[in-house]
């Protein structure tokens, strides 16, 4: 299993955090060296901007997260179970799944 979080686009909810079950992510602050441990593609690993449309949605959101601080890292990629949890309490819509098929999965905000 391949799990990687296009950071860009992650608003450091803790969502994908908070509902793994096997403790796939991690949340760091987003200047810490360890924000691109995943497998991220170079064009979605932390290059110090955040994506413009997903700013604009949930900066100033007042719902008890810290956005836009931190960003999530999928450290334990190969522990993914397939639950799906995280794709559907993903804010910011930056969580890729690809199993071992080769079928990937994107996270959709319920």
């Amino acid at each position: 299993m391949e799990v990687f979080v296009d950071k860009p686009k992650c608003t450091g909810c803790d969502h994908c955090k908070d509902v793994c079950p096997v403790a796939v992510f991690e949340m760091y602050d987003k200047n810490a060296p360890e924000v691109n441990n995943d497998v991220a593609p170079d064009d979605m690993k932390w290059k110090g901007v955040d994506d413009p449309n997903v700013f604009k949605e949930w900066n100033g959101v007042n719902d008890g997260h810290d956005h836009f601080k931190k960003k999530s890292v999928a450290i334990n990629g190969p522990s993914c179970i397939l639950c799906q949890a995280c794709l559907i309490e993903c804010e910011g819509e930056c969580i890729h799944i690809k199993d071992d098929s080769g079928t990937t999965y994107q996270s959709v905000y319920k």
